[in-house]
């Protein structure tokens, strides 16, 4: 039995518009964006083209999306989308387009080419990411507490800091290791900076540069799943948080411990 025209269209219309969805879902899961924002704006986008047969189900790690439509179309997809830092700007990005989308000023293919946009947009220019890193270190130096010439050490830290992860071991460590091998390091170069007379607080100097490695939004979000009571979702994330903090501790400890067992301190 051949199918109509219309009904056809249709189906096409519905399986578009679930590719959309999916698409900002996957970019916003991957981005560090909390489990609510990624739901809603899934559903914002089906029931905007009036595609209401469908249904979603998101994890901290993975995505699940279905639909039958009224035309005896299925549509089913699964996403699984490992844990990765945050990526703010294509958060930030997808909630504009879905705001275009709501204003009527694009379709659904217009949307489906932003999304796609969206996903491969480049990262910022490595050597401004340096040097925020170490503006950051300074500036947080500062806050808790370091004064001007701590604020220069905890700089200089966070700058070497992010020339070792992005030019020397970008892929190649695994998140424990990194954030231990970091922590490390900012500590070494903070005790360097204190002993050539570059600081006067080395506890300030080393919590300033060490902020560059904490994944506070990861943390945020994880709080802000269980209190939407996406428990497992906020649970995966404050674990996978909570070993971060662990190996920058104890990359931190190990660098101090040495130091203090050498005669450094």
């Amino acid at each position: 039995m051949e199918i109509p025209v219309e009904n056809s269209d249709m189906e096409e219309h519905e399986r578009l518009v679930m590719r959309c969805a999916i698409e900002a879902g996957h970019i916003l899961l991957e981005n560090g964006a909390e489990i609510g924002r990624v739901e809603e704006t899934m559903d914002r986008i089906c029931h905007h083209f009036h595609v209401d047969n469908s249904s979603f189900f998101v994890l901290s790690n993975g995505l699940f999306a279905a639909d039958e439509s009224g035309q005896g179309g299925h549509f089913a997809d699964v996403r699984h989308i490992p844990v990765h830092g945050a990526r703010l700007d294509r958060v930030a990005a997808v909630n504009q387009v879905s705001r275009e989308m709501e204003e009527g000023r694009l379709n659904e293919r217009d949307l489906y080419e932003r999304l796609k946009a969206i996903r491969v947009m480049e990262e910022k220019p490595v050597w401004q990411r340096i040097i925020a890193s170490g503006i950051g270190s300074a500036c947080f130096c500062v806050i808790f507490g370091g004064s001007g010439i701590d604020a220069i050490g905890s700089f200089m830290a966070g700058f070497i800091l992010y020339i070792y992860t992005l030019l020397l071991v970008r892929g190649r460590l695994s998140k424990l290791m990194y954030s231990i091998s970091g922590g490390a390091l900012v500590t070494a170069v903070s005790l360097i900076c204190y002993h050539i007379g570059i600081g006067e607080s080395l506890s300030s100097m080393i919590v300033g540069s060490v902020i560059p490695l904490v994944p506070g939004v990861a943390f945020t979000n994880g709080i802000r799943d269980i209190g939407n009571e996406d428990y497992i979702a906020g649970a995966v994330r404050l674990i996978d948080a909570s070993m971060v903090f662990l190996g920058i501790a104890t990359g931190v400890g190990f660098v101090t411990m040495l130091s203090h067992l050498t005669g450094g301190i």
